[in-house]
């Protein structure tokens, strides 16, 4: 660079670091060429340099940085009023969570696993809660069990009482 003017070196020029740089760019473009579909690849196509094709695929894919702060933005906003929904198991409002902190996570910003340690504390929870309303239902069905054992004694009983009265 000259003054800001981009000066191109000639071919005959160029050394060893040089065609290892094109060598370089050149495998660089095959792997974007590869990697996007027909529309993408159209798009890209008349970049010269394998940057070029990043950048354009960035802004194409992330948008510009005021498109991406605003759904940061967005997205910390949700995380920060994050709340299970009534009808809403753990594991589902786990994954809606998880979806929130990943998509943060791939626009730059993340959270410590100590934030992120608190849901795999409710998993458990809910784990524990799950056991105990399963042993309680077994105790209901336990208990009323014996009760219709009890009934049905009665009722022999009564069936007894009656058949001795007729007689």
């Amino acid at each position: 660079l000259n003054k800001g003017i981009e000066l191109i070196k000639p071919e005959n020029e160029y050394n060893d670091n040089d065609f290892g740089m094109l060598q370089l760019n050149s495998k660089a473009k095959h792997v974007l060429f590869c990697a996007v579909g027909p529309n993408k690849f159209n798009r890209i196509s008349s970049c010269d340099t394998a940057k070029e094709m990043w950048d354009l695929l960035e802004v194409t894919y992330e948008g510009t940085n005021q498109v991406k702060e605003s759904k940061i933005s967005m997205l910390v906003h949700e995380y920060e009023l994050f709340m299970m929904h009534s009808d809403e198991c753990i594991s589902d409002m786990f994954t809606r969570f998880t979806i929130i902190v990943n998509s943060l996570k791939n626009l730059g910003k993340s959270y410590s696993n100590q934030e992120l340690q608190i849901l795999g504390s409710l998993m458990t929870h809910e784990t524990t809660m799950k056991n105990h309303e399963h042993v309680e239902l077994k105790k209901k069905k336990t208990i009323a069990l014996n009760a219709l054992r009890e009934e049905s004694k009665s009722d022999e009983d009564d069936d007894i009482v009656l058949i001795s009265k007729q007689f």
